[in-house]
């Protein structure tokens, strides 16, 4: 989970819900300013118990880079409506979402897409499916695999108390291990409220779901490397460090992808979050320039 350090949309930035062919998605959408040109279009997709809020700061640096980017709440996730249905929680049905995304945000027209820790798995599944659909693909602090085994302990416990204590009751769960290993909640009220009603807002069945694929993901990382030896232009980010998948196998995924992958420092598990414009200059300078990026023959 990413915690956004500021809710004020940038001017170049606004919220509103994106009408598909597969119904609305909340979504914030940034656009250059008026006068510029676009030079291309992202979809950026969160990662589990995330949001479009994630990459709230990544909105206005982009826009200003000529970049129309647009983020989603996936389905279940916060804002988005989702059914109640576990079934309705498939990877084959968070992809098509991703696509009606992509295709209402740029009708006709590959996008950049960027996948953050889960929604990074999510986005890997839509390259394999439809990679004629991207101008490119960008895997952030996301992992070739199943996450941690650290992390599926927490993920099985997760699963096992959704179908009997509400969603609050779980957040003060939470909230009680977290402050007893001296993470502390946000200063910030404003923040701490949102995160507050983030988590509610998600759909259980949606947990439970993302819980599922998080803990029992294959690795799919040769298959990856076809498409990008086919001409997909793609990249890895990640922090210096990741609880949930180690730097190392995110340096090993890379390796086996054939395809760069950046470090940005002093930053972790989100990097679209701890140091925005580092990350937005990275995300554009590869758009900009993908053929340099790209694992061409």
């Amino acid at each position: 989970m990413s915690t956004p350090r500021f809710l004020t949309l940038p001017g170049t930035v606004r919220s509103r819900r994106l009408a598909t062919a597969r119904g609305e998605f909340a979504v914030l959408e940034s656009t250059p300013p008026a006068g510029e040109r676009v030079v291309g279009t992202a979809v950026l997709v969160p990662g589990f118990t995330g949001s479009k809020e994630d990459f709230i700061a990544l909105g206005d640096p982009l826009a200003r880079r000529g970049f129309h980017a647009v983020a989603l709440d996936q389905r279940g996730q916060y804002e988005s409506r989702g059914p109640g249905d576990p079934a309705a929680y498939t990877r084959d049905a968070l992809v098509d979402d991703v696509l009606a995304v992509a295709d209402a945000a740029a009708p006709g027209a590959p996008v950049h897409l960027v996948g953050h820790s889960f929604g990074g798995l999510v986005c890997r599944s839509v390259a394999l499916r439809e990679p004629g659909r991207l101008a490119s693909l960008t895997l952030m602090s996301t992992g070739p695999a199943a996450i941690h085994q650290d992390e599926i302990a927490r993920l099985l416990l997760l699963e096992e108390v959704l179908p009997v204590l509400s969603r609050q009751e779980v957040w003060e769960a939470m909230r009680a291990v977290e402050i007893e290993a001296g993470l502390l909640p946000p200063t910030d009220p404003v923040i701490a409220e949102f995160l507050h009603a983030r988590w509610l807002g998600n759909a259980p069945a949606s947990l439970a779901a993302m819980a599922e694929q998080l803990r029992t993901e294959p690795d799919l990382v040769g298959e990856l490397a076809a498409v990008v030896a086919a001409g997909l232009p793609a990249l890895v980010i990640s922090g210096v460090e990741d609880y949930a998948w180690p730097l190392p196998w995110q340096v090993a995924m890379a390796e086996r992808l054939s395809v760069p992958h950046v470090i940005v420092e002093n930053t972790f598990h989100s990097p679209n979050v701890e140091d925005p414009d580092t990350t937005a200059a990275t995300l554009a300078d590869f758009w900009s320039g993908a053929d340099v990026y790209a694992n061409r023959p």
